[in-house]
């Protein structure tokens, strides 16, 4: 009995997290195209409801509704099954992620381990989805992406060690206790270059602009999931938009204090304290997301070369140096933030 109790509050859990995110994911959408809009002095969605509110609802009928299409030569089995892969990890890696001190799904000491390994699974989708297709355009797009998503790998998980290294711990609710005492006690201070590296590196992972080589319309004319349509086409774009949303929280938990009060330690924070910490974690997720907006709609892609160099040649080097550095932090126990 105590079991069944055990597997219905997960379950509970589980929709308590997937279906808000789901509904986050839908008006990231309508707020991407709202931001972009007005940024370059146009209206975006103004059709479907008040100010277009209703435009993503219209978006997901649309797609739910439309038929999956098969090209006659693709490989029917792989086909369908690449946008699953790119979907399942997208939705598990959530079971790790804290949203407020009192609530995560799992709070698994290797925390950190799991989100690594289960983001770099995507890339897996990525390389069926393109050779599946039998076709030149996405097959390009997918080799292109998943070089793409290796070369950032690699400097992403550097950046997470210099995090594990300073927390002490892989467990994602200790390393954002390892942070208390305000703004200047986060590590998104000694840690300065890692958390630029990781940022970047994450908008190279989730293949957004100005690192979409993979889907560059005016080269490849949607990359790997040029074939797709209907229910499949909506779960790579599900999957492509959690990312974004999981590398905007994961910046915030990893850097900066995740749903710690920035206040902490000064006089303002006694005004403050009936603020939970899921609003914390909230506004400073909702800024690094309008922040990738704000980038996809100001930068202009990078050569396929650009990027490429970038990833292997300069951030990998820096991520090394600053470890090195780091260690030495540690070694010398730098106040506030290497104090054990």
């Amino acid at each position: 009995m105590n079991n069944f109790f055990t597997l219905l509050n997960i379950l509970i859990e589980i929709i308590i997290v997937i279906l808000p995110l789901f509904l986050i994911v839908a008006y990231t959408t309508y707020s991407e195209r709202k931001i972009i809009g007005f940024m370059q002095s146009r209206l975006g969605p103004t059709r479907v409801g008040p100010f277009g509110f209703l435009q993503p609802i219209a978006d997901v009928i649309k797609l739910l509704t439309k038929e999956i299409i098969i090209p006659s030569n693709a490989n029917k089995g792989l086909f369908i099954t690449a946008p699953i892969i790119m979907l399942v990890p997208s939705l598990l890696v959530w079971s790790v992620i804290p949203l407020s001190e009192y609530f995560v799904i799992a709070n698994i000491n290797a925390g950190l381990l799991f989100i690594l390994a289960l983001t770099s699974l995507s890339v897996y989708g990525v390389i069926l989805a393109g050779w599946a297709s039998n076709s030149k355009y996405a097959f390009l797009g997918s080799m292109r992406s998943a070089a793409q998503i290796i070369a950032y790998e690699i400097a992403m998980g550097f950046a997470l060690v210099g995090v594990l290294m300073a927390a002490g711990s892989l467990n994602l609710q200790e390393i954002i206790v390892s942070q208390k005492g305000g703004l200047f006690h986060w590590y998104w201070l000694p840690l300065f270059p890692l958390f630029i590296i990781y940022l970047i590196a994450g908008i190279a992972e989730t293949n957004r602009a100005p690192f979409d080589v993979s889907e560059g319309e005016s080269e490849i004319v949607a990359g790997f999931h040029v074939e797709y349509s209907g229910v499949a086409f909506a779960m790579f774009f599900l999957a492509e938009y959690m990312n974004l949303i999981l590398i905007s929280i994961l910046v915030s938990i990893m850097f900066f204090g995740g749903w710690l009060s920035p206040f902490e330690g000064i006089f303002i924070n006694n005004y403050l304290e009936w603020i939970p910490g899921f609003a914390w974690l909230a506004m400073k997720t909702l800024f690094f997301i309008f922040l990738f907006l704000w980038l996809r709609a100001t930068l202009p892609r990078y050569r396929y070369d650009q990027i490429m160099r970038l990833g292997w040649k300069v951030f990998l080097p820096i991520t090394i140096i600053w470890i090195f550095l780091e260690g030495i932090m540690i070694y010398y126990k730098i106040e506030p933030w290497f104090i054990a």
